[in-house]
């Protein structure tokens, strides 16, 4: 039986079994995707277990999605009902490959709604908040999904679609806002037009900003800067894709902590290489209630850290009191983001987390150069407004020989010089 106001570990599995076989009997043979990929990987479709289901049925690949759409355009055959069931349209943004279109029956999204609900109801955002959503509205799902849900949750909701920053930040005076949604690098570039506007931040009573699109919500030095040029406001991180939806949610007792919906999600860690079950490695998405463009085991390219069992196996309730998959450290970044350099692993995020070490960084860019037999690193940071800079470049470089043991270059360039982003930012260069 369900204690609190959380479900249990074995209440959880229970309903994701239940989920996923109705999910998986929905699909055969109305979904002509699955059907044919299951039915040609001889695989029945039966679910005796969570467990069966991992052990018998494949991943599916983001690169099958992109060739089944290429073959079948525009939508593809990851289709479980008549095209007319669908009300909803949406684009995966393309920066790592061949966008993908997505398609929603009135239900899924429902469902996904619910997902962000629950986001919401986490961070303690309802009736009488005042919501901000400081992006520009295009076909991307998470935008117009957190709207809708943050108005179902009784929000007031304020799209920032094609204004300016300055304009954003006016519309937050006026309107008395007091939630913010946006990337992270979205938010730490507000706070810098407020500087430039001579606009104090702790004056326009934000007290939640609900981050999402990139990992820095989860990277403590990005979030300490974040809560420094915020003051008073909490950082609350999130992540999903337009292809799964809304997936996790911020642990309100501990900063940094990604609980899984597993309620909508049944969610494996793998060994990226081995495909074997791990406790670090690829997350693995099956979406049990986006029935009308479902995924079964989609390997999603994001790497985590699961928080590790105590002796004897039983998991724990999280100090929130949940039992959903908590992931140590949120999203740590993409299985296919890590850079060897002269047999060194690197990662974005591990890098981030060093630079936004520095109060005196405004911004920066990586270049990656591959034009030699090994591949090198060089960055740019750019200084905030009257920043010594005189040791800047000589301490980030040592913190980098610290961290990587490594010589990575580092130049101070001018004012203004790097690019601001919106969405999610793209600092990592090909030189």
């Amino acid at each position: 039986m369900t204690e609190g106001p959380h479900p249990t570990r074995a209440d959880l599995e229970s309903l994701e079994l239940e989920q996923l076989r109705s999910l998986v009997a929905e699909l055969f043979p109305a979904n002509k995707f699955y059907a044919r990929k299951l039915q040609s990987a001889g695989v029945t479709f039966d679910v005796s277990s969570l467990a069966d289901f991992s052990a018998r049925f494949p991943f599916t690949l983001k690169a099958e999605l992109v060739a089944d759409q290429l073959t079948h355009p525009p939508f593809g055959t990851n289709l479980t009902y008549p095209l007319k069931r669908y009300t909803r349209c949406h684009q995966t943004s393309g920066t790592r490959g061949a966008p993908l279109r997505w398609l929603d029956t009135p239900e899924s999204w429902e469902a996904m709604q619910e997902c962000w609900m629950e986001v919401f109801r986490a961070v303690g955002v309802g009736a009488g908040d005042r919501v901000l959503f400081a992006f520009s509205f295009g076909p991307f799902l998470g935008f117009w999904l957190a709207f809708e849900a943050a108005a179902r949750a009784g929000a007031l909701c304020l799209p920032g679609g094609g204004l300016s920053s300055a304009a954003r930040l006016r519309m937050m005076q006026v309107s008395g806002v007091n939630v913010l949604c946006c990337t992270p690098t979205y938010a730490l570039r507000l706070a810098e037009v407020a500087a430039e506007e001579k606009i104090a931040t702790h004056t326009l009573g934000v007290k939640i900003i609900i981050v999402a699109g990139e990992p820095g919500g989860s990277i403590p030095a990005t979030r300490a800067k974040l809560e420094t040029l915020w003051p008073g406001a909490r950082i609350f991180d999130h992540h999903g894709m337009t292809e799964v939806g809304p997936v996790t949610l911020e642990c309100p007792a501990q900063p940094g902590v990604l609980h899984v919906i597993e309620a909508a999600y049944y969610a494996e860690v793998i060994d990226p290489a081995t495909g074997q079950p791990a406790t670090r490695g690829e997350l693995i998405l099956t979406t049990l209630t986006r029935t009308g463009s479902p995924l079964l085991r989609y390997r999603t390219g994001d790497l985590v850290q699961c928080r590790s069992r105590p002796a004897g196996g039983r998991m724990q309730a999280c100090e929130c009191g949940r039992f959903d998959l908590a992931l140590e450290g949120g999203i740590l970044g993409r299985v296919d983001d890590m850079i060897i350099v002269r047999g060194v692993n690197i990662y974005p995020s591990a890098v981030e987390e060093i630079i936004r070490g520095f109060a005196e960084v405004a911004e920066y860019r990586v270049q990656v150069s591959a034009a030699q037999a090994l591949t090198e690193l060089r960055v740019e940071i750019e200084p905030v407004a009257g920043a010594a800079t005189t040791e800047l470049a000589a301490q980030l470089e040592r913190k980098f020989h610290q961290a990587f043991a490594l010589r990575i270059p580092v130049s101070v360039v001018a004012a203004g010089t790097l690019p601001r982003f919106e969405m999610k930012a793209m600092r990592w260069v090909m030189a």
